[in-house]
């Protein structure tokens, strides 16, 4: 968050290594976000490439339409609790997800889950970005009367790095210019996704030749294929399953947040799931190929108005998910390392050069990298992660944190050294033994024959297993370790 005029004065105690201004908790004066803020939040970061594709890697790995949109609806509606209760403590105490986890993993231990979920949400920024820059290379293509080419080439990269300063200047101006961007863009993009609809309709029979068009050619059973699909599906959203805080420190109140995001997020994820489906049907009854990226699709119509209609869309969709998912998380966890000499901005603007470094057109090399590397891979460090903050916050604390001792050294979230030797220990339960089945996946994608053992079915439901493990071990080492933790007084209790 960009300082307001007046910068809150530090908390009385605090440390100068745990304050700035843009972690401290939001007064009530500032908290502006009502529920269709956080709904359209929520479109704003759903109505992208990557939902709208979301579906493709279960079709191709052999499900059929409904089993895949099944999926999509039942692995929101999962990560969607976890959302929910992570959110209250930011609604409830107006502190970002950084500080937050202080409370569980110490005021120095917090960095790591921070670090974990920074360098995600870095990944994540490159891949947005990638992407949106695809699109305006396609734009500029075809506004010249060229055919965008399918490998990767200088303008590619031109679009990338265009693509990326424009996301550096809403970095710059801050999070009211995000709320902004949000709120004006949500509306827009339902109406792009639904025009791209009724198109697939006018050029077929209708939505049922649409749909059974995608049926796969070799159908496989679909319990074998649920829990990879489902693990990855939650691991979508799994790192705003941690850093919600961060967006709910705003909520004028606890119910707009739940309102809200329960408007946003389940719903709207599963319509851009079907609409990718079902158009990408139309691709193969109108252009004899199936083309999952709306992009190359919009490519292929002869108006240039429409390309041009169609390719902005796709770029304020892209735009509005990775500085809402992918810029206000870590710029937080960044500035959290070094409070005194780093702020949102500078945190922002570190996230935007790591995503590059980060080269995603690598991460997007193959459905199975995306999905079995990438998607579960790191849901199995933000699993134990969201774990342990529920677990601590409803279980341990009791939803009472003691908001200022939050930013003093060596007070009631002290432990040992500044760190929480509970939580360190119940994110190693919960995530390492998930390792192997990650390097099994890595080594499957040169090796497709590789067969598949105890620990990649592990690996397979790696959020799953990671979150109640940790949990588990967090509550069971806490009551041994710090018999006396539990609620802090609370002023508001």
């Amino acid at each position: 968050m960009s300082a307001p005029a007046e910068a809150p004065a530090p908390i009385e105690g605090s440390h100068p290594s745990l304050f700035n201004p843009d972690l401290a908790p939001v007064p009530g004066s500032k908290r502006t976000w009502n529920q269709w803020h956080f709904a359209a939040l929520w479109v704003g970061m759903v109505v992208c490439v990557p939902s709208y594709a979301i579906a493709a890697s279960m079709i191709r790995d052999g499900l059929n339409w409904w089993q895949a949109c099944t999926l999509v609806l039942l692995g929101n509606a999962i990560v969607l609790v976890p959302i929910i209760l992570n959110a209250h403590a930011g609604a409830k105490y107006g502190i970002p997800f950084p500080v937050y986890a202080r409370s569980a993993f110490g005021v120095f231990g917090a960095n790591v889950p921070a670090v974990l979920r920074a360098i995600v949400a870095c990944g994540w920024f490159g891949i947005q970005t990638w992407l949106g820059g695809v699109s305006l290379y396609t734009l500029w293509k075809v506004m010249l009367g060229q055919t965008p080419s399918a490998d990767i080439g200088v303008g590619h990269f031109i679009g990338f790095g265009l693509f990326w300063a424009i996301n550096v200047f809403f970095i710059v101006r801050g999070t009211e210019s995000i709320k902004f961007l949000e709120t004006w863009a949500a509306p827009f993009l339902i109406a792009m996704g639904l025009a791209l609809l009724a198109w697939g309709v006018s050029r077929t029979d209708g939505l049922g030749a649409m749909l059974d068009a995608t049926n796969p050619a070799e159908p496989k059973p679909f319990w074998p294929l649920f829990w990879p699909n489902l693990t990855a599906m939650v691991g979508f959203w799994a790192t705003l399953a941690i850093n919600i805080p961060d967006f709910t420190r705003y909520a004028k109140s606890q119910r707009d947040q739940i309102v809200g995001q329960a408007i946003g997020l389940p719903g709207t994820m599963v319509l851009f799931a079907f609409i990718g489906v079902a158009v990408t049907g139309a691709t193969i009854i109108v252009f004899k190929a199936p083309i999952w990226n709306p992009t190359d699709i919009a490519a292929k119509f002869e108006s240039r108005f429409v390309i041009a209609i169609a390719t902005f869309a796709l770029a304020i969709a892209t735009l509005s998910t990775n500085i809402a998912a992918n810029v206000v998380g870590p710029a937080n966890d960044i500035a959290n390392l070094a409070p005194s000499k780093l702020n949102f901005r500078i945190g922002g603007l570190i996230t935007a050069v790591i995503g590059i470094l980060l080269m995603p057109w690598k991460l997007l090399s193959s459905a199975e990298a995306y999905t079995y590397t990438w998607l579960i891979g790191y849901s199995a460090l933000l699993g134990p992660i969201g774990g342990i903050l529920i677990a601590d916050y409803f279980v341990v604390r009791r939803m009472k944190l003691d908001g200022n001792e939050l930013y003093r050294a060596k007070g009631v979230y002290w432990f040992k050294g500044g760190f929480n030797p509970a939580a360190l220990i119940a994110l190693a339960c919960g995530s390492l033994p998930c390792l192997p089945g990650f390097l099994n996946a890595l080594e499957r994608i040169s090796n497709k024959d590789l067969p598949k053992g105890a620990l990649d079915s592990l690996y397979e439901s790696a959020w799953f297993f990671g979150f109640f493990t940790a949990a588990v071990v967090h509550i069971v080492l806490t009551k041994v370790m710090n018999p006396t933790a539990g609620p802090a007084a609370d002023p508001k209790a």
